[in-house]
């Protein structure tokens, strides 16, 4: 399997839950607002022999041209988003689900972004999103996912096509999910935001942020330990210097 990290770069954001873009390069970490933590988003994209993968889908932003930034780090790597052809989501906060649909502002209308692909997304976690809403949701850039066939409402634990396993995990929100892709002896997964960074997997960190930062730990903890010995390659949504880690 072939591992493409799109990394979208690092932001800061505080309680008004806004993405700021942050060069780390040239930005003074000083001059953030109080209380307010600086973030790296990174989707990825994983080539099978039956699928082109896209995991979480980014905070959406778009450039100049109007072409959705996930569109064009696809494009980069060689890729065309309309060859995509499944989409997995651990959970719908507004950095993961921004790539979901795109927006077309000669119409007024909202299109799924992959349109060839098909999204999967736990149907627990899609209701309570679009109930609580913003500003950890932002609605308007998911709620298409309950009106087009394009996607499939898992329910628990289960597999699709045999070789990707998912599992509800709660922990980071009520009713967050974790992949395996498994293929030829080799095994990835992507703990989403329960297991965001190479960092806290290495440490006993509980974060105020967390639905349950306490089972957060302790997952992370079992995975790693499990994923070291079952020879795992882990997928780090929040930490673009160390995105894939490989036993």
């Amino acid at each position: 399997m072939q591992i493409i990290p799109l990394s979208e770069g690092a932001f800061t954001i505080d309680g008004t839950k806004k993405f700021i873009p942050f060069n780390k390069e040239q930005d003074d970490l000083q001059q953030r607002p109080v209380g307010s933590l600086l973030v790296e988003i990174q989707p990825f994209a994983v080539i099978t022999a039956k699928d082109i993968l896209v995991i979480d889908t980014g905070l959406g932003f778009t450039n100049k041209d109007g072409s959705l930034q996930i569109h064009q780090h696809l494009v980069d790597n060689g890729i065309n988003p309309l060859d995509v052809t499944k989409v997995l989501l651990s959970h719908l906060h507004k950095d993961h689900s921004g790539g979901i649909s795109k927006e077309d502002h000669l119409l007024h209308h909202k299109f799924i972004s992959f349109p060839n692909a098909t999204y999967y997304v736990n149907k627990d976690e899609f209701n309570d999103a679009m109930k609580k809403g913003k500003p950890s949701y932002t609605p308007e850039e998911f709620e298409i996912l309950g009106e087009t066939d394009r996607v499939v409402f898992t329910h628990g634990d289960g597999w699709i096509d045999d070789y990707i396993r998912y599992e509800v995990t709660g922990a980071h929100s009520p009713f967050h999910q974790v992949f395996w892709i498994e293929e030829d002896g080799q095994k990835i997964f992507f703990g989403g935001d329960v297991a965001p960074q190479l960092q806290q997997m290495k440490s006993r960190f509980i974060a105020k942020y967390d639905y349950d930062g306490k089972k957060c730990m302790e997952l992370r903890q079992q995975w790693w330990q499990q994923g070291q010995e079952e020879h795992w390659t882990f997928l780090f949504y929040h930490d673009i210097k160390t995105p894939v880690v490989a036993f």
